[in-house]
């Protein structure tokens, strides 16, 4: 997926995560149950969906180009059914050797022990693209952009660990220019979640829903703290550390094809980029909002005040977003 705000035009294509070729599961295919567009009920709460656990991580080319083929053939809407199939995939072990070139790619200290807070995403997302691949999901992939994500942390997580990961879409909502899904991605470690991402993609479509945008926190200009100078190869770099290749991040001519000037950096290493040079406390909760692509090769300004950060180009604001400490009983995380 794209991974700007709506206020841009990107032509459609799609982010990438994980490594793992693989099949889908125990028994093949999920089977797939639908509820009505809204939320989506808990885990736990009145008609629970069912789980499908999972072998290993889903291959993503081939979840990409079907999902790419199946596109022309949605017809989206709010109100459309939706898979709400949880997807599991115990034992989850990371690749360390990956995970390092993850980490210098977005500025991330090596050698520790512990995974950025933006890793679990590059993790989960194969999941998460199986979800939004499949013929029962209502909305075309081609086109889907990444408008925002939240990630709450609820302890520093080991890079040697074992974890389950969980991905569900958890509803459709009205937006003024299409429909908004959320997917959810937690991350677990003896049932207890550690680590949890909403993130919300906009399809565009016409609509006569007057779907209320989600507000946008206002201030003025943030100061700037560092100007970073990007180089040609950043979304090169970043698709061999996250698996994402997706072409309108790796050449000019690739890019020129999806209807931008030249190379694009991915979405979600402009985030970790932010978040890498502004720090995170062991327990928190990280918000960002993607709304302008950052070209390629770039100059870029990095502002920060307090909790709040920014990715600048000139009067232009490709990235904001927010890190606030959890505290008491928020940083003792979730059990389900």
């Amino acid at each position: 997926m794209a991974t700007y705000s709506d206020d841009t035009q990107p032509q459609g294509s799609y982010e990438e995560g994980g490594r793992a070729e693989g099949t889908y599961g125990k028994g093949g295919p999920a089977e797939e149950t639908y509820g009505k567009g809204g939320q989506a009920g808990g885990p736990d709460g009145p008609g629970a969906a069912p789980s499908t656990v999972l072998d290993r991580s889903p291959s993503l080319l081939p979840r990409l180009a079907l999902g790419a083929l199946r596109s022309p053939f949605k017809r989206p809407s709010a109100t459309a059914d939706f898979p709400r199939t949880r997807l599991v995939l115990p034992g989850l072990r990371v690749d360390l050797a990956r995970l390092a070139a993850y980490e210098r790619v977005c500025g991330f200290a090596t050698g520790e022990d512990a995974l950025p807070v933006t890793y679990p995403h590059v993790l989960g997302f194969p999941l998460a693209m199986r979800l939004m691949s499949g013929r029962g999901f209502p909305l075309p992939l081609l086109g889907l952009v990444h408008t925002s994500i939240e990630i709450t942390r609820y302890r520093e997580l080991a890079a040697s660990g074992a974890y389950e990961l969980t991905a569900y879409v958890d509803g459709l909502a009205p937006h003024r220019r299409g429909t908004e899904v959320t997917v959810v991605t937690e991350l677990r470690v003896d049932a207890e979640v550690v680590w949890e991402s909403v993130s919300t993609y906009l399809a565009r479509h016409r609509t006569k829903d007057t779907g209320a945008e989600r507000e946008r926190e206002t201030h003025g200009p943030l100061p700037g703290v560092a100007e970073w100078r990007l180089a040609g190869d950043i979304g090169r770099r970043y698709a061999a550390a996250s698996g994402d290749r997706n072409p309108i991040h790796l050449y000019p001519l690739t890019a020129r094809l999806f209807g931008f000037p030249r190379a694009i950096a991915h979405g979600m290493w402009t985030a970790a980029r932010c978040l890498a040079a502004h720090g995170t406390p062991q327990a928190v909760l990280v918000r960002a909002e993607f709304r302008a692509p950052v070209l390629l090769p770039g100059t870029v300004t990095y502002a920060a005040d307090g909790e709040r950060f920014e990715l600048c180009g000139g009067d232009r604001v490709h990235v904001s977003g927010g890190v606030y400490p959890l505290t008491g009983s928020a940083a003792d995380g979730a059990v389900s």
